[in-house]
């Protein structure tokens, strides 16, 4: 209602960044960390706010309340007797009146308390809102245009929050969503070092994330790197970490109650490994339990912008690399061929790159003239991609290819040897 004075704990609430629905989960969480017995709802919250005196708070809400504003109940505009008042004080001090260690004395420095006192400017959830914007674009510049370019926006990105982190003026809400977006980014940074055939700096990059992510306390983030550090692991021949990476993951997304598409994500890193070790059979397994949580993905209500990649194609993919490391391309074509039928056309990279998997598995089934057709669709839509992992694997398929004489392949090889310099001209 206009004209309305807004009470002084609404004043304090708000100056911490807090909706009322977010102030009632963080004093739950302040509660146990204290180890009391004290609760609150959203009613009781707005009571406390509407009314002129407040309902005073029981025992157990105070100490709550005290703890995470760090001023006395007094000063939150409670009518508090003198048996339940508590004044900023030595603890040492003797006296009638409990004494606190707090934040503040006055109502004017506890807001100010609850911000990072910096000369920069203050970072508010609007802000906050662009920057995540910009975070999630990072996922379709990837997609579309390849990890160079994704890794230059990543870094400008990463400069301004790093900077917002350090110079800034913030919320403790607001500061922890920041170093969130961080740990997100070391993670962007090392899929782009896997993708760019930098795989110590992908990995050193992955031990900050995933730091970060436990600093943050986020399970799925953490899970979200781990599966980025298989593929770094298996890359550079080291299976045992890559085993533990996976068991990890599991862990983790158990604890985080993760629906099936993330662990469809974790069966795959697994199957991934097991095929790179020459494991067959325990291939088999991690595909068999992949199969199984892509059957019920569907059900998934909420999926993390990592995860969304995965899907009956994926699964499609990983089977053909099985038969491919069981010598059995042929048998490894109807896979690699669903699999190319089945991803989405909004990711480009993605789709181009499995074209070249197809391709190289109906060049080793002795297909030679479709298998340069296919590599001929690949160079079409390639332009404008920048993805040093896919021009590896057509630069492995031109190789490949020169071992087999046929007009085909000479031409195919020939295209390949022109677009590649031009794109280095």
């Amino acid at each position: 209602m206009a004209g309305r004075t807004i009470s002084r704990l609404t004043q304090l609430r708000q100056a911490a960044g807090y909706t009322q629905a977010s102030f009632v989960m963080a004093f739950t969480e302040e509660a146990t960390r204290l180890g009391t017995a004290a609760s609150l709802s959203e009613r009781q919250l707005r009571r406390w706010e509407r009314e002129t005196p407040p309902p005073l708070p029981h025992p157990g809400q105070q100490v709550v309340l005290e703890a995470m504003f760090g001023v006395p109940l007094a000063e939150m505009g409670f009518e508090v007797p003198k048996h339940r008042m508590s004044v900023a004080a030595p603890i040492s001090s003797a006296g009638d009146v409990k004494r606190r260690t707090f934040v503040a004395e006055t109502g004017a420095l506890a807001a100010a308390a609850l911000v990072p006192a910096r000369p920069g400017p203050r970072i508010g959830a609007a802000d906050v809102a662009c920057l995540r914007e910009a975070l999630d674009a990072l996922y379709e510049t990837d997609h579309t245009t390849g990890s160079v370019p994704a890794l230059t926006q990543a870094q400008r990105l990463e400069g301004e929050i790093t900077r917002a982190l350090g110079a800034a003026s913030y919320t403790s809400r607001i500061g922890r969503e920041l170093q969130t977006m961080l740990a997100e980014l070391h993670g962007h940074r090392a899929w782009y070092g896997y993708d760019g055939g930098r795989i110590a700096e992908g990995r050193a990059a992955c031990m900050e994330a995933l730091a970060a992510a436990q600093l943050v306390d986020d399970l799925l983030l953490q899970v979200s790197v781990l599966e980025t550090l298989v593929l770094l692991a298996v890359k550079a021949d080291r299976t045992w970490e890559a085993a533990s990476a996976v068991e990890n993951a599991h862990r983790l997304a158990t604890r985080a109650g993760a629906g099936p598409t993330v662990h469809l994500v974790i069966a795959l890193r697994d199957a991934n490994i097991a095929t790179h070790a020459g494991d067959l059979s325990g291939a088999r397994r991690a595909l068999s339990r992949a199969v199984n949580h892509q059957g019920r993905a569907a059900s998934d209500t909420e999926v993390p912008n990592w995860a969304q990649f995965a899907g009956p194609f994926e699964v499609d993919y990983a089977m053909a690399d099985m038969y491919v490391a069981a010598g059995q391309p042929k048998r490894a074509v109807p896979f690699v061929r669903a699999a190319v039928r089945g991803i989405s056309g909004d990711l480009v990279r993605n789709s181009a790159s499995y074209r070249v998997k197809l391709a190289e598995v109906l060049l080793d089934a002795g297909e030679a003239d479709e298998a340069c057709a296919e590599m001929n669709r690949v160079l079409d839509a390639c332009a404008g991609i920048s993805s040093p992992r896919l021009v590896r694997k057509v630069l492995a398929f031109r190789q490949s290819a020169a071992h087999v004489d046929s007009r085909a392949t000479r031409a195919c090889a020939e295209r390949i040897h022109e677009m590649l310099r031009e794109d280095t001209a």
